[in-house]
């Protein structure tokens, strides 16, 4: 007996749809440039009306997150599977920032337009704002797996500061490839490489008494100056609000149309 392929579920299709408006939008910030790009402009391309694009992604700031989420876990997997039988903290570093680039290279074209509005702290693309959140703990996430898969022995305190100083190397190599118009990025290759080895050896001298304070204090000014928990938002007046924008796609976010 030959049974009918069952229909793709609802999910599946969400996903699907979801997938093809967030690629029609990276095609269109490389094609015409992060500002140039309307939400009506990556519905058009994508065969989805306004409201189906908003209701997977409520701003054009959405769909960047979107792809800083699939950028960070497609680079999980690829680093993972690299440094899985490596141990050596400077080896692991290395890996981790190279199988980066490797990954990130398709994007390069237009990762300088990102970072250019990334680089305004009040912007919701900034790597330390609350909407980055998740892209940021799974890339810091990821360096705490890299730290605690070395042979290097440290303590509680060392593995609960070091990760997050360890995202922050990796988002200043990023900047710098981001600016690198070199082939292939091979500058900034060079650059992980020069800096891997210095990182892991002052990870090494953090075991130290003496160097902990330190520790401490750079870990103290990245909480206080960079990662901060966002000012409590003044209640909307609602004259303010009638007749907006987003009032006249209310209804279409309500649901998602089949395509």
């Amino acid at each position: 007996m030959v049974h009918e392929p069952m229909a793709p579920t609802k999910t599946a299709k969400s996903e699907q749809t979801r997938a093809l408006i967030l690629n029609t939008a990276m095609r269109l910030f490389e094609e015409r440039g992060y500002d140039q790009t309307t939400m009506r402009a990556i519905a058009q391309e994508a065969g989805v009306s306004v409201g189906n694009a908003y209701y997977y992604f409520s701003a054009k700031e959405q769909l960047v997150h979107g792809f800083y989420d699939r950028l960070a876990a497609e680079h999980a997997e690829v680093a993972l599977a690299a440094v899985r039988d490596v141990t050596d903290l400077a080896d692991r570093i290395r890996l981790v920032l190279t199988t980066w680039l490797d990954v990130a290279e398709p994007y390069h074209a237009f990762a300088a337009q990102f970072f250019r509005n990334a680089a305004d702290p009040s912007s919701p693309l900034s790597p330390f704002s609350a909407e980055s959140a998740a892209a940021r703990e799974a890339v810091i996430d990821l360096h705490r797996t890299v730290l605690s898969g070395s042979n290097l022995r440290y303590d509680a305190e060392i593995g609960r500061i070091m990760p997050e100083l360890l995202w922050l190397h990796h988002l200043a190599l990023v900047l710098y490839w981001a600016h690198d118009r070199t082939p292939q990025a091979e500058r900034t290759r060079r650059l992980a490489l020069r800096t891997s080895g210095t990182v892991a050896k002052a990870v090494r001298l953090c075991k130290y008494k003496v160097v902990r304070p330190l520790v401490r204090e750079a870990d103290s000014m990245i909480r206080e100056f960079l990662i901060t928990e966002p000012e409590p938002a003044e209640p909307a007046d609602p004259a303010d609000t009638a007749g907006s924008a987003d009032a006249a796609h209310a209804a279409d976010r309500a649901e998602p149309e089949a395509l």
